[in-house]
């Protein structure tokens, strides 16, 4: 079986000489009654990674612990800035072979890898309890000295270090109590940790370091290149998308669109920086990135559209909600999120993802660039963004002159190229200046204004299908005809805010294309 609970902690690095916070100290933090004696457990834990570190680099860490009270397998999944989701298993009997449970999570990021033993940290842990007035543990204070052996590995040597550290991890109390024991550390000597996790440390010289761009021999003196730039936003963009990945396959709301913002950001910078990554290797890759977003774009669409509903109908009148609207649009949605996940786990299954992320890394091992990528980053930054805004300004000018289904495609067009842009200057960001901000701005806006317009076909072709399935179960369809007429209404106000943005677009755009 495997449990899991969120993991609320601050590290602090202090020195051999350090002096325990005393209880009395500790008595006095608001809500805490009593302090606990010290217990002392004596932990040890392999981790386990590929050799290249692929689950650290992903912000995830996989241990066999043994000794303490929560003795066994722990997978460590990031879960905001202080926290992390921790998934736990027995112990069992395998020793060098972790759980599959814990694996499954985590295949988008070994990438079918094996994960084997990369560092063992013994660790001397002294654990301090502060409790409420009712007896409930508010948090724990642990005083670990930890030696770490990081095995010999290819061209590397063994390394053994030796430190001591302060962590304060959160049990049923809240965040200022983190604040107000980090206080006390901080003016008894301790400093907060620059390294999220004590395997971070251990192998801290294992980490391959990020080289600059290099074209032809040649490097860049000062500064970052043109290269390094969009290099940097490639990886960013990938480690967002194996968040997602991560995200999906533990069932966690909102990871399909999180894959699906990575997908269209990634793909925007293969397609405006060709000037840099050489096309003919990222296209293919841009193709497969296409593919998995189309898998996962019904799914989220309509998940967006049944939680409108549902909102919706949370506000009409009593009166006018005739029969079970609210009960068939929750069954709708829960059925829509079982149908969108499984289809993601699905497509996260399929070899030819898998292929897809080999891909990805690839670019970022062996870049593709041209010798443009050797240049300063402005004047490329700047280039990119100015053929984005002369793409949206073409696109806004043949759906001023479109009508009926013409126009709503001419629309969709440029609701994709007002995306494409902001995409590209939040590469450049604030490398290039006016007037670019406000450009980007201002195509925000009118993707949002043309992006719930074209929410409504979805909400509202629902809205005709639940009305079917009311009537043919002798339910009213009249709520449901109803929620059309209101999406219709929100469609022709969406209209109307891009028709109002249009005319001041249109000469922002030509800033931004006459700007060298």
């Amino acid at each position: 079986m495997v449990s899991e609970h969120l993991e609320v902690e601050r590290k602090y690095d202090v020195d051999a000489s350090f002096r325990p916070l005393s209880a009395e100290a500790l008595a006095h933090l608001p809500g805490v009654a009593t302090v606990d004696d010290p217990v002392e457990h004596q932990l040890e834990a392999d981790y386990f990674d590929t050799p290249d570190l692929r689950l650290f680099r992903g912000k995830v860490t996989l241990r066999r612990r043994t000794g303490g009270p929560d003795a066994g397998w722990h997978l460590k999944l990031p879960a905001g800035d202080v926290a992390r989701r921790e998934l736990h298993a027995p112990l069992g009997r395998a020793v060098r072979k972790p759980p599959r449970a814990l694996l499954e999570p985590v295949a988008g990021l070994l990438r079918g890898a094996a994960a084997g033993p990369v560092a063992t940290l013994r660790t001397r842990r002294v654990v301090t309890a502060l409790r409420d007035d009712g007896g409930r543990v508010l948090a724990e204070l642990a005083d670990d000295t930890v030696h770490a052996t990081v095995p010999a590995a290819a061209g590397e040597p063994l390394e053994v270090q030796t430190w001591r550290e302060v962590e304060v991890e959160l049990v049923e109390g809240e965040e200022t109590l983190l604040a107000g024991v980090g206080e006390l550390l901080v003016a008894a000597g301790a400093s907060p940790s620059a390294r999220p996790s004590k395997l971070g440390r251990a192998v801290a010289g294992r980490i391959p370091a990020v080289e600059p761009v290099r074209v032809h021999g040649r490097r860049a003196k000062r500064g970052p290149r043109a290269g390094d730039v969009v290099l940097d936003a490639v990886r960013a963009r990938v480690a967002e998308l194996q968040a997602g990945d991560v995200l999906l396959r533990t069932g966690r709301p909102d990871a399909v669109h999180r894959i699906r913002v990575a997908c269209r950001r990634l793909r925007s910078i293969l397609a405006d920086f060709r000037s840099v990554l050489d096309r003919e290797a990222t296209d293919p890759v841009r193709a497969e990135l296409a593919w998995l977003g189309g898998e996962l774009s019904t799914a989220r669409d309509d998940e967006v559209a049944l939680a409108h509903l549902r909102s919706l109908v949370a506000a009409e009148p009593p009166e006018l909600v005739l029969g079970p609207v609210a009960a068939r649009l929750q069954q709708t949605q829960v059925q829509v999120a079982q149908a969108g996940q499984d289809r993601g786990l699905a497509t996260l299954s399929d070899d030819r993802y898998l292929r897809l992320l080999d891909a990805l890394h690839a670019l970022l091992t062996d870049p593709p660039l041209t010798d443009r990528a050797a240049d300063g980053p402005r004047r490329v930054l700047r280039r990119a963004v100015r053929r984005s805004a002369r793409r949206l300004d073409r696109r806004l000018a043949a759906a001023s002159g479109a009508a009926g289904d013409a126009r709503d495609e001419a629309l969709h067009e440029v609701r994709k190229a007002a995306k494409r842009l902001r995409y590209t200057a939040e590469v450049a960001g604030d490398r290039i200046g006016s007037p670019v901000p406000r450009v980007v701005k201002a195509a925000k806006k009118a993707q949002q204004a043309l992006g719930e317009r074209q929410d409504t076909v979805v909400t509202r072709e629902h809205c005709r299908r639940l009305a079917i399935a009311a009537a043919a179960a002798g339910e009213s369809a009249f709520p449901y005809g109803r929620l059309h007429a209101l999406e219709e209404a929100r469609a022709e106000r969406a209209a109307a805010d891009f028709a109002s943005l249009e005319p001041t677009l249109h000469p922002l755009l030509r800033t931004v294309t006459r700007t060298r």
